[in-house]
């Protein structure tokens, strides 16, 4: 393990104090009511004074570019796939509009509710998945949709993280015991998992997450190595943003617990910066979201207030299920064209009472072990490619014949806390593993496979195995997939993909052909899914009601900054309307049942309503064109006012 005192880079470091900067600014423009572009024109000029202050006072060099020696890195093998897949998926990024459909559900619809008010607040709605999920993601994100009235710069934030990821891994895994061939090789493989790759292009949270994560941890283990202060306040800053990321990133904070623990009492030889940086990592953790969530209904989690029966049953019938499931999910095809035959036969295997009870607990592809056609950014884990690789290296090394150590346990030289540290990475994620029932296992993982690789790979005998022909071939194919996943990537095709099946998805053409098809344009058109919806709005509507439940909100709201919408929910009525100067709502005839008990007309009747426009949506593909209602409220009020 190394013991030098280098500095941390950078990069990282900067990325870091930016993340915990702008959480602390959301939270306290909030207590301003000052969530607005003049509050973030305020902000922005005071992180550029900090900036400078952190630089004279070597938190933070200027970065310095050798043109020679970045030639000469990326001239190998390795590092060149790297750097194509790096481009190709900045090239979607910067192509295609963002697409990610729990960010356009509610992690975007909750900042425009916050910036129309200027500040968080507990978004009156039936879809409380804009008011408990942990909002770190979105703190980083809101000076840019504040300042530019844009999500499409979003895609930076998780470019940037992306980029961050081999030298992350590089100096975790040697840290930890790993070989520097070993992990050399494998700081450039490890990001083509398809949780990291199809997301460094998105606007997704989930591997904004896991490299503060990977930060927490290679912090931790310098502040180890070398008792220096800044190592450990920037390691406690980026465990808090791990945390506040997401909420179920918490148990990840156990290991790294391990790792700090006999370093935390240099905090109390500084005790000032101490103080601040604590408060300031308080801020970017999940802790002013718990204490939210604590207040609004009476749970930290949050979890009451979306009344959600996933998660619930036996915790420990839940281990071995969800360790099936995600073993399938990682080692399933790229691309699965007998998807809808092995979903049919899964389904065969659970009679009619388990299947009913198996759904009180997990959504249907949870359940029923459901894969994909294609791994995209939605559900994708690690992936085929390296969760293969792993498992074939792992078992090579475990067949070698020269008598050397070949895993952490025969290693005498290995500290105990190195150990558990390996175990407890491993062992962190099995209270997710005991809650989760979402049928995206693998992708909500993402964040805990960085702490589960390193015991995959302390071995001795996996230096010599990255110097196989047989390996190195492996790995190139490994690339090769990851490619074409990002060029055929429905949600960043790089290459014509509706023009070309537009011309040769003729009535005759094969039912894959028309899927194909009917997923690319769904995904093209989604960040502007509602697009009609807008057109049919009367422009003296500046404030519309909406009832819909987890749809992709936020096109409503294009472009940014004009017309608001409000949540419309069975509780309202007439007077909560007119209060909110609501005369119009927008109302999903798919949704109505999930937020109203009452039916379509029964509700038009009580709030004097009248339907003057229907228009229908497609969304999803699954469920094909959905009918929205204009709706216009008091009806009959405004057609006996308009009567001499």
């Amino acid at each position: 393990m190394p013991t030098n005192r280098a500095k941390t880079p950078w990069q990282i470091s900067a990325w870091i104090l930016l993340g915990a900067f702008l959480n602390c600014a959301g939270w306290i423009l909030s207590a301003l009511h000052q969530l607005n572009p003049a509050g973030y024109a305020v902000v922005v000029l005071l992180g550029a004074m900090l900036g400078v202050i952190f630089w004279k006072q070597g938190w933070l060099s200027l970065p310095t570019f050798n043109f020679r020696k970045q030639k000469r890195r990326f001239s190998r093998m390795f590092p060149a796939a790297f750097l194509i897949l790096a481009s190709m998926a900045f090239l979607g990024g910067l192509l295609h509009p963002p697409v990610n459909y729990d960010a356009l559900a509610y992690r975007m619809p909750r900042l425009l509710h916050w910036l129309a008010e200027g500040q968080w607040h507990w978004i009156h709605a039936q879809f409380n998945r804009l008011n408990t999920r942990s909002c770190g993601y979105e703190w980083v994100a809101a000076p840019i949709v504040s300042l530019l009235r844009s999500d499409r710069p979003l895609f930076l934030i998780d470019t940037t993280c992306f980029l961050l990821l081999p030298g992350l891994f590089f100096s975790m895994l040697t840290r930890l015991g790993v070989r520097r061939r070993a992990a050399w090789h494998w700081m450039w493989l490890l990001p083509t998992g398809y949780c990291y790759l199809l997301q460094a292009g998105s606007i997704a949270n989930d591997m904004f997450g896991a490299t503060f994560g990977l930060a927490a941890m290679d912090l931790a283990l310098r502040a180890r190595a070398s008792r220096r202060h800044r190592d450990l306040w920037l390691a406690i800053l980026a465990v808090a943003l791990l945390t506040g990321s997401k909420t179920s990133n918490i148990p990840l904070a156990l290991p790294w617990l391990i790792i700090i623990f006999p370093v935390l009492p240099l905090l109390f030889k500084r005790p000032a910066i101490s103080v601040v940086v604590c408060s300031v990592a308080a801020l970017a953790s999940f802790l002013p979201m718990a204490t939210l969530n604590y207040r609004h209904c009476g749970d930290w989690t949050g979890w009451a207030a979306e009344r959600t029966v996933i998660g619930h049953g036996d915790a420990l019938q839940r281990i071995p299920h969800n360790c099936l499931v995600l073993s399938l999910q990682n080692l399933a095809p790229p691309v699965f064209p007998l998807a809808r035959q092995w979903n049919e036969a899964m389904l065969r295997l659970f009679s009619p009472e388990t299947q009913e009870r198996m759904l009180h607990s997990y959504e249907p592809g949870e359940a029923f072990f459901k894969l994909p056609e294609m791994q995209m950014e939605e559900c994708a884990g690690l992936g085929f490619g390296v969760t293969a690789l792993l498992l074939v290296s792992l078992a090579a090394t475990l067949r070698h014949k020269k008598p050397q150590p070949t895993g952490f346990t025969n290693t005498p030289n290995t500290p105990l806390w190195i150990k558990a540290v390996l175990i407890t990475g491993w062992l962190s994620i099995l209270p997710f593993l005991t809650k989760t029932g979402w049928g995206t296992c693998a992708r909500l993982s993402n964040p805990y496979y960085g702490f589960m690789v390193p015991l995959l790979l302390i071995g001795a005998g996996q230096s010599g195995i990255v110097r196989r022909a047989w390996w190195r071939g492996a790995a190139m194919i490994v690339f090769v997939l990851a490619g074409t996943l990002v060029i055929a990537s429905p949600a960043r095709p790089l290459w014509p993909a509706r023009t070309l099946l537009a011309n040769y998805a003729s009535p005759d053409a094969a039912r894959l052909l028309h899927r194909a098809q009917a997923v690319y344009s769904v995904y093209g058109d989604r960040w502007d899914g509602f697009a009609p919806l807008r057109a049919c709005l009367p422009a003296d509507a500046s404030v519309v009601g909406v009832v819909t439940f987890d749809d992709p909100e936020t096109s409503l709201w294009r472009p940014f900054g004009g017309r608001h919408f409000r949540h419309v929910t069975a509780a309202d009525s007439t007077a909560n309307f007119k209060a909110a100067g609501v005369h119009y709502v927008l109302v999903s005839e798919d949704k109505f049942p999930v937020v109203f008990s009452e039916s379509f007309e029964q509700w038009l009747a009580r709030v004097d309503g009248k339907v003057i426009q229907t228009t229908p949506v497609t969304l999803r593909v699954d469920t094909g064109p959905v009918n929205w209602f204009l709706v216009r409220l008091g009806f009959r009020e405004a057609l006996n006012q308009a009567l001499p």
